[in-house]
C-alpha cells in the first residue's frame, strides 16, 4: 500500500508557510508557536520515514496517481530519508536559536520563509524526477534569498544579489541539461533514465556527455566546488547567523544530487560517459579543499573564517563522493552528516560571539564577552569538530575518507586532506586565541549581554548530535554501508517506480 506519509515533509512546511503569511504575519508569538510545532512535527515524521525506509526499502508516492514515468513521483529510500531527517533536526535546532536570539523579530516573514526553505530542501531530497529537482532548487533559491537579506543592510543585500546571480546561472545550465537529456531519452524520471541511458545508440553519446557535464556544473555551484564557489564566502559571512547555519545543509543538496544522479543514471559503467565525471570531480574537490583551508588560514574576520571552513568541509566530502565506490559513498554520507552538524554549530557560535562584540567581525582582541567561558568552550568544541580533530566524529570521518581513497591519486588526496586539516587547526587556533585568550589582556571593561539560554540549548543540541554520531559510529557506518550498496545497485529503486529493471 502506498505510504502517503512520504509527501508530508513537502506538504507540511508548504501549508505552514502559507498559513503563517496569510494569518500569523502580524503576531510573532503565534508565528513562533505554530512554526516551531510544524518543524518539530516534521522531525517526528522524518524519523518515522527513516525507520520505514530502513525496514521496507524504496517506496514511491505517485502524485495524482499517475504512473511513472508519465507522472511526478516522490521516492523514499534510505538516502532521501536520512537527508530529510538531518534537515529537520538542523532546522528545529536553528529555529530555536533564532527565537532565543530574537533574529526572527527582525523581519515580518522569517518563519514563513523558514518553512518554505524546509519545503524546498525536503522536496529536493525526495523527488524522483529530474525536472522536479529543478523546481525544488528554485523554491530553495527564492526562500533562501529572502532569508539571506533578512533584517537588511547594504553588505547583506550586495551579497544576496551576488548569491542570486550565481544561482540563476546554475538554473539556466540546469534547464539546458534537462532539455538535452529529454531530447535524447524522452523522459526525466530518474529511474526511467537509469533504464534507458544504457540502451542509447552511439550517435547520442556526445549529447549525453554534454548534458552530464552541465548537470555536474549545476551541482558544483550548489555544492560550492572550486572554481564555482565564489558565491559562498560572502553569502555565508553576511547572512544572519541562523540562516547561515541552515545553509549548512543546503550545500549538501549539491552533494546529494551528485550521489543520486551519478550512481543512478550516470554510473561509471555507463558506456556513453565512463569515468568522465569522476575525472572532473576529483580535481575540483582537491582544489576546494586547498582554497578553503587557505581561506581559513588567511581570514581576518570571523564570518569569512567560518564560511571558508564550510568550503573546506565540502571539499573533503566531494573527495569521497568522487571515488564512486560503495565504500567511499558510505564514508561520504557519514561525513555529510558530521559536517552539516559541525558547520551549523560553528555558524551559531560565531553569531553568538559577533552579537557580543562591538567592533564587528574583525579578529581583534577585545575585553572578555558576556558568558566568556561558555562561549570559549563552545568555540573550542566546534573548532575540534570542524578541523577533524579527535575525539569527535570529524576525526573518524577524515580517517575513513583517507582509507576509502587508496588508489592512483592517494598521494594527492592524502596531502590535500592532511594539509588542509593542519591549516584549519592553525587558523582556528589563532582565531580562538585572539577572541578568548588575548581578551583578558585587552584594555576596557567586559561587555554585558542577555544570557540567551535557548540559543545555547540549540548549540548544545548540535554538539550533542556530533557526540552521538561519534559514539554510534560503528552502527551508523554499518547502516550507511547498506545504504551505499542500495545506491550502487539501483534495481530496487527502479522496481519501486514500477519500471522494468535491466
Amino acid at each position: 500500500m502506498m505510504n502517503h506519509w512520504i509527501i508530508a515533509p513537502v506538504v507540511l512546511p508548504a501549508v505552514m508557510g502559507a498559513f503563517t503569511v496569510l494569518v500569523l504575519r502580524n503576531n510573532i508569538s503565534l508565528g513562533r508557536i505554530f512554526s516551531t510545532a510544524a518543524t518539530a512535527l516534521l522531525l517526528l515524521v522524518s524519523v518515522l520515514l527513516l525507520a520505514g525506509a530502513t525496514q521496507n526499502g524504496p517506496e514511491v508516492y505517485f502524485l495524482g496517481n499517475w504512473p511513472a514515468p508519465f507522472g511526478i513521483v516522490l521516492v523514499l529510500d534510505r538516502l532521501s530519508a536520512l537527508m530529510v531527517a538531518l534537515t529537520a533536526f538542523l532546522g528545529l535546532a536553528v529555529q530555536l536559536y533564532a527565537i532565543g536570539t530574537g533574529w526572527d523579530r527582525r523581519g515580518r516573514h522569517f518563519h514563513a520563509l523558514w518553512q518554505f526553505q524546509l519545503m524546498g530542501i525536503c522536496g529536493a531530497f525526495l523527488t524522483g524526477d529530474a525536472f522536479n529537482l529543478f523546481v525544488f532548487f528554485e523554491v530553495l533559491l527564492i526562500a533562501s534569498y529572502g532569508l539571506m537579506i533578512h533584517a537588511g543592510g547594504r553588505d547583506r543585500l550586495k551579497a544576496g544579489v551576488q548569491y542570486v546571480a550565481y544561482n540563476l546561472v546554475g538554473s539556466t545550465l540546469f534547464l539546458f541539461a534537462l532539455a538535452t537529456i529529454y531530447s535524447v531519452t524522452g523522459t526525466l524520471n530518474m529511474a526511467d533514465l537509469a533504464v534507458k541511458l544504457p540502451t542509447l545508440p552511439e550517435g547520442d553519446f556526445a549529447l549525453i556527455r554534454v548534458a552530464g557535464v552541465m548537470l555536474l556544473m549545476v551541482f558544483a555551484i550548489k555544492g560550492a566546488l572550486v572554481p564555482l564557489h565564489f558565491w559562498l564566502p560572502a553569502t555565508y559571512a553576511n547572512a544572519p547567523g541562523p540562516v547561515s547555519a541552515l545553509f549548512a545543509v543546503m550545500t549538501k543538496v549539491g552533494a546529494y544530487a551528485v550521489i543520486r544522479c551519478y550512481t543512478l543514471f550516470f554510473p561509471e559503467d555507463l558506456t556513453a560517459t565512463g569515468m568522465l565525471f569522476a575525472d572532473l570531480l576529483l580535481p575540483a574537490a582537491v582544489l576546494t579543499l586547498a582554497v578553503g583551508a587557505v581561506g581559513v588560514l588567511g581570514a581576518k574576520d570571523l564570518g569569512r573564517l567560518v564560511a571558508f571552513g564550510a568550503v573546506t568541509s565540502m571539499g573533503t566530502l566531494f573527495v569521497a563522493v568522487a571515488q564512486f565506490t560503495p565504500e567511499a559513498t558510505a564514508v561520504a554520507l557519514f561525513y555529510a552528516v558530521h559536517s552539516t552538524l559541525a558547520a551549523g554549530a560553528m555558524f551559531l557560535v560565531a553569531d553568538l560571539v559577533l552579537e557580543r562584540r562591538a567592533s564587528g567581525s574583525l579578529l581583534t582582541a577585545l575585553p572578555p564577552l558576556s558568558q566568556h567561558g561558555l562561549l570559549a568552550a563552545c568555540f573550542m568544541a566546534v573548532s575540534i569538530a570542524v578541523a577533524g580533530l579527535p575525539p569527535l566524529s570529524g576525526f573518524l570521518g577524515k580517517l575513513m575518507v583517507l582509507d576509502a581513497t587508496r588508489g592512483d591519486d592517494i598521494a594527492l588526496i592524502w596531502a590535500a586532506v592532511l594539509g588542509s586539516s593542519l591549516m584549519m587547526v592553525v587558523g582556528l587556533s589563532r582565531a580562538g586565541s585572539v577572541l578568548f585568550w588575548k581578551a583578558h589582556e585587552a584594555e576596557g571593561q567586559s561587555t554585558e549581554h542577555a544570557a540567551q539560554p535557548l540559543a545555547f540549548v540549540a548549540v548544545f543540541a548540535l554538539l550533542g548530535g556530533l557526540v552521538m554520531l561519534t559514539l554510534a559510529a560503528g552502527p551508523v557506518m554499518s547502516w550507511l554501508a547498506e545504504t551505499a550498496q542500495q545506491l550502487h545497485d539501483p534495481a530496487a529503486y527502479i522496481a519501486a517506480n514500477r519500471l522494468e529493471a535491466l
